[in-house]
């Protein structure tokens, strides 16, 4: 794993539009060497603000990545129904993936409650879905980090931390609603060229701090074999 960048933007906003373009860059490259590019989206406000960034991206020059080439991935999803404003998968097709014409065969997302039964098949379903389609590495994962350093759906404390011989878990037990939920693993999570962490607010100020200083949160344990980009807005970043 290597050291982390940080990158701070003034606001929300403009951090937003220069993770969108970063990604567009980091995906064209990516297809112009031939690689297969996948991605690991993430979900909350910033995340939704990146991917309606994307789509105006696209729209403006649709020649700068072939979106229809590229697969899309979830670093955790809240298993809900499947038209839930609650899961992440559904607010990336409304703000971006419906947008700019992304294959439907490639947009992998983790099972629904009206899919599985139990939270655990989903978790299941989901890694032989990565193990099948996926290509042994991610070109970016994104990440939000929490108040309390989680990411993904890897929250301090719970057993999740510790699988290392699994894709995906279930998680029964998260602090935030909804309770259940799945994610990928840290393993799963850093076989991936970038890792980005993309962070807004004064809220997660003191959680971006302690990840950067290698304390013991969950934030702490991601990275990329390439690259660890930081994104930051000022208010987040105003502990580091």
């Amino acid at each position: 794993m290597n050291s982390p960048r940080i990158e701070v933007h003034d606001d929300a906003a403009t951090l937003a539009s220069a993770v969108a373009g970063a990604l567009a860059s980091r995906l064209a490259a990516a297809q112009a060497r031939g690689d297969q590019a996948q991605v690991a989206l993430t979900g909350g406000t910033v995340a939704d603000a990146v991917h309606h960034e994307l789509a105006r991206v696209a729209s403006h020059d649709s020649s700068v990545v072939d979106w229809a080439g590229v697969d899309f991935w979830w670093g955790d999803e809240r298993f809900v129904p499947r038209d839930s404003p609650d899961r992440n998968a559904r607010a990336a097709r409304a703000a971006f993936l419906d947008q700019v014409g992304v294959a439907a065969s490639r947009v992998h997302e983790v099972g629904s409650s009206d899919d599985f039964a139990t939270v655990a098949e989903a978790a299941e379903a989901y890694g032989r879905e990565i193990r099948t389609h996926g290509s042994g590495a991610f070109e970016v994962v994104m990440l939000g980090v929490g108040p309390d350093g989680h990411v993904a759906s890897l929250f301090p404390g719970h057993q999740a931390l510790d699988v290392d011989d699994e894709i995906a878990v279930p998680v029964t037990d998260s602090p935030k609603p909804p309770s259940e939920r799945v994610s990928l693993t840290f393993p799963a999570l850093n076989r991936t060229r970038a890792t980005w962490l993309v962070v807004s607010g004064a809220e997660k100020a003191d959680a971006v701090a302690r990840a950067l200083a290698g304390r013991d949160v969950p934030a702490a344990r991601v990275g990329g074999t390439e690259e660890t980009v930081w994104f930051l807005d000022r208010a987040a970043a105003s502990a580091v």
